[in-house]
């Protein structure tokens, strides 16, 4: 593993001006990361970034809109001239629905197709589009490593169990299942350059993302991507997991 007291990994979260992604930052730039917060509006990314910095961080903050190919582009420059590599990528941005929009438009009885597609456009070809730029400046670190934070909501075992009670999100749930079949894809086409790909589940904490009804802090549920975006560089890769262990999905 990269010695942070001498050569500190760069840690990319996207998504990572509050919530859970605010805490895998926090996490990581205490544990000696320099970490740059990847938000949708600079001017909150920033005031994230100076929060952390006040605390000893060495944090920093770039405008990336993942579902704006030309800002994740941009992005990705700007971290090639700061720091010319990137060692860790944490794709954490996601949505559960389209601002606004009804919860009847995820029903499959009453599915908005473009509610749906507003959700994966984030959750997955967000992730894709992310992933697909950062790669150059991946294959620059000694110790290279993805973490796409999924959801133990979209496993099959899970949406297959009849006896399940959460409710049936046509964008969101399949969103995730289709991000960790994505992190799969990923960990098996990059294995041989020693990319390490990993999904993770952070548990039901309390977000936006479902108005605060988790029952999990950011902080704990920014463990599982602090865990596998820390592992040796010949640690796993192809797994999901959340702060158990495996995930089946």
């Amino acid at each position: 593993m990269t010695d942070p007291m001498t050569n500190p990994m760069i840690t990319l979260v996207t998504g990572g001006n509050k919530g859970i992604g605010r805490e895998i930052a926090a996490q990581l730039a205490h544990l000696g990361h320099t970490v740059v917060i990847g938000a949708r509006s600079l001017e909150r990314g920033e005031a994230t970034a100076a929060q952390l910095r006040a605390t000893g961080g060495d944090v920093t903050a770039v405008a990336l809109d993942v579902t704006d190919p030309t800002s994740v582009q941009a992005a990705a420059e700007t971290i090639q001239s700061r720091f010319g590599r990137l060692d860790a990528l944490i794709n954490n941005a996601g949505i559960s629905h389209r601002p606004g929009a009804d919860f009847a438009g995820q029903m499959p009885q009453t599915a908005d197709l473009d509610h749906v597609r507003y959700v994966f456009e984030t959750n997955v070809f967000g992730v894709i589009t992310v992933t697909s730029a950062f790669l150059p400046l991946l294959r620059r670190s000694s110790a290279p490593r993805i973490v796409n934070v999924s959801s133990s909501a979209g496993s099959l075992a899970a949406i297959s169990d009849f006896a399940n009670t959460d409710p049936i999100a046509l964008g969101y749930v399949p969103s995730k299942t289709a991000l960790t079949a994505v992190t799969m894809m990923y960990a098996r086409a990059l294995v041989a350059e020693r990319i390490l790909v990993n999904a993770v589940c952070p548990g039901f904490v309390a977000t936006d993302l479902n108005n605060h009804r988790g029952v999990l802090t950011p902080a704990e549920g920014a463990r599982s991507a602090v865990r596998m975006a820390t592992i040796d560089a010949d640690g796993p890769t192809g797994t999901f997991t959340d702060v158990q262990g495996p995930v089946a999905w």
